[in-house]
This record gives C-alpha cells, sequence and structure tokens, in this order.
C-alpha cells in the first residue's frame, strides 16, 4: 500500500506520486500546496492535485509497472479499493 502524503513538505519535484485520481505521475512541483506534474502512463500534462484534498500517495518503480500492465477495469476496482482502506 502506497504511502498517504500528509505534509505537503514531503511532495518534491522527483517523487513519483499517485494523483486523487489515481494516476500514478512523477512531480514536476508545488506550489502552494498544489502537486503537479506528467503522467507516467500517457503523458498527460500538467496533472494537479492539492496534497491536503486530493489525499496524494506515494509509489515506487514497481507499483507503476504493475498499474500500466493492467486493464481499465484492474486500475478503477484497485483504485476505488485503496481509498476505502483505513
Amino acid at each position: 500500500m502506497p504511502n498517504l502524503f500528509s505534509d505537503q513538505n514531503l511532495v518534491r519535484p522527483g517523487v513519483i506520486y499517485e494523483d486523487g485520481f489515481g494516476h500514478p505521475c512523477l512531480c514536476l512541483g508545488v506550489d502552494e500546496g498544489v502537486a503537479w506534474g506528467v503522467s507516467l502512463i500517457d503523458g498527460s500534462y500538467p496533472r494537479s492535485t492539492d496534497v491536503h484534498l486530493g489525499g496524494i500517495r506515494e509509489l515506487n518503480l514497481e507499483e507503476v509497472m504493475n498499474w500500466k500492465s493492467k486493464s481499465e477495469e484492474w486500475r478503477r476496482r484497485n483504485y476505488e479499493d485503496s481509498i476505502l482502506e483505513p
């Protein structure tokens, strides 16, 4: 299970995170509590999430590769399950 960021100071450029929509991203910056980056799946940019409201999570490269190899249905189900866990 990825770690939730509880402090915007922990999110910094170079960190891989899952944004509020369950999308793996590479952080390129944090401005006024909003992390923004680029998708590691489809290259969409910018992907922005409020650190405090969005509940973004840190990911490792293995989790990103697993995410990319799964179907859209698996990703949707996995994301919904992960946000329901305490």
